[in-house]
């Protein structure tokens, strides 16, 4: 078995959040907190926009997550990116849309498959609940500790390195030896349906197989990832950029995933393990 990242753990009593995703690990962490088998009684939701998170997620937090939380006592609160001077509040795809904009953002691919650089977790993830612990007393002198939701067989994501200088990060699922199918039995066990993965519906980490499942049973929200895939290169090809695309194969989303074929393999699979910050798809 890979050992468990090490972390240097804050005083007992100080200030403790878990980074919510909104997906099964997430969801597992906050079953576990209300049987009292995980000392955290603080979920934060950084939210990267109505527009851009995926529908589905946002179904089951209002619906169930939510409503478990209240029930048992645990405080489960939305944050959104607000920036510091203008006080706008921002979401991803506004952000990588907006007119002028020559920012992407968003780890999109290049002709040979490769990502591009990401701000997308950062901004709208890690540091919006980097700013409320700040905001809540975190300090380097008194680090809060930033519970993240990723399972035994996740390991590879795991990487304290990334915390803030105000955070420590905890991983209590790899503590508890929890792999993914243990958080969907913990969850089912509370009598709650197990989530949906987690992540914006225009993410270039998804796998191919959760595009064809999104282009069969969501026609109207694949349409939508290949229309913001065309309005992208139209902007990359006005500034003189290479296209860049949604998936991996070096061409239009619409052609890489194509209508009527069914997908080989498990759609439960991490989003091709990339996105290892613990903070999306999770």
């Amino acid at each position: 078995m890979l050992p468990v990242p090490s972390t240097i753990a804050p005083p007992t009593n100080a200030l403790r959040s878990f980074s919510f995703g909104g997906g099964v690990q997430s969801m597992a962490a906050l079953v576990l907190a209300a049987r009292g088998d995980l000392d955290y009684r603080t979920f934060l939701f950084a939210h990267v926009g109505e527009d851009s998170e995926n529908p589905a997620t946002l179904t089951y937090l209002d619906r169930y997550a939510k409503p478990f939380a209240q029930a048992h006592g645990i405080e489960l609160t939305t944050l959104h990116r607000v920036m510091v001077r203008s006080k706008e509040t921002r979401t991803l795809y506004s952000e990588i849309t907006r007119e002028g904009s020559k920012a992407l953002k968003i780890p999109v691919r290049f002709k040979n498959g490769a990502p591009g650089k990401r701000a997308c977790t950062h901004d709208y993830k890690i540091q919006s609940i980097a700013r409320e612990l700040k905001r809540r007393g975190a300090t380097e002198q008194a680090p809060a500790r930033v519970g993240i939701g990723i399972s035994l067989d996740e390991i590879h994501r795991a990487n304290e390195r990334k915390a803030e200088k105000h955070e420590r990060i905890d991983y209590p699922l790899l503590r508890l030896g929890l792999r993914r199918i243990d958080c969907a039995r913990v969850i089912r066990e509370a009598g709650l349906p197990v989530p949906p993965k987690s992540s914006c519906w225009f993410c270039p980490f998804k796998r191919p197989e959760t595009w064809h499942e999104m282009r069969r049973t969501e026609p109207e929200l694949f349409e939508r990832a290949c229309q913001l895939e065309d309005y992208l290169n139209v902007r990359q090809a006005g500034l003189g950029k290479n296209a860049v695309y949604l998936t991996q194969f070096g061409r239009p989303l619409r052609q890489a995933i194509p209508d009527g074929v069914d997908p080989l393999f498990d759609l439960d699979d991490d989003a091709d393990g990339l996105c290892d910050s613990g903070h999306c798809m999770t």
